[in-house]
């Protein structure tokens, strides 16, 4: 068992229809259990600097939620507004359709013109659930090739969430080069474990406290 699950965790508030005072609460939990992060939509990111100041939390935010079907130039700008609000990490949603249909100069400048414009580490979101395991093996190495930080296997909104098999295949396939976030649909400690015994280093979810407890 892992006693320092914590610290693998961003504790995740992505619904719209959060308020401010859940992304209070949100972040209040988040200092309490010292959590690694919190993951809010790129509106709360200013306010989440507000809440979490003096603490060690880190503020993540997502770039071209949760579809990823936006041009690169929206997602840089929606980048550079979420940096300069505060933004400590990127989670990016890669381009899927383009991926599929081999595009992948496409998909590389999508995700670079983000990753070069940035300070921060960028994650890219595979979407894994919706790739067979070729797929899941190209976004890695076009993610690797842009310059990205981690991969992420999932929104939590499309498709399904992490496996622990789309989380082997990727550390697999990054090697110790890039991270691997597991998220969507880890809802408990012991899935938890699985996904970090497969070789996620970060746990995107919504229910951290419960996974800690």
């Amino acid at each position: 068992m892992n006693k320092n699950l914590n610290k693998y965790i961003e504790y995740t508030l992505l619904k719209n229809t959060a308020t401010e005072d859940d992304i209070k609460k949100l972040c209040s939990e988040a200092v309490r259990y010292d959590f690694l992060g919190v993951c809010v939509n790129p509106i709360y990111v200013a306010t989440c600097k507000r809440y979490l100041a003096g603490s060690n939390v880190k503020i993540v935010t997502v770039i071209g939620f949760p579809l990823g079907e936006c041009k690169p130039s929206i997602k840089q700008s929606e980048a550079r507004v979420a940096l300069a609000d505060g933004a400590d990490e990127l989670d990016m949603v890669l381009c899927g359709s383009k991926l599929r249909a081999g595009e992948y100069d496409y998909v590389v400048r999508d995700i670079k013109w983000v990753v070069e414009d940035s300070d921060k580490p960028v994650k890219v979101i595979i979407e894994s659930a919706t790739l067979t395991d070729e797929q899941i093996i190209k976004a890695c190495e076009l993610s690797m090739k842009a310059g990205a930080a981690f991969v992420k296997t999932s929104t939590g909104f499309i498709g399904g969430g992490a496996s622990e098999h789309a989380v082997t295949l990727m550390r697999k396939t990054v090697g110790d080069r890039l991270g691997v976030k597991a998220s969507g649909g880890i809802t408990d400690r012991a899935t938890a474990e699985k996904m970090i015994a497969a070789g996620a280093d970060r746990i995107g979810t919504s229910n951290g406290i419960a996974i800690c407890k």
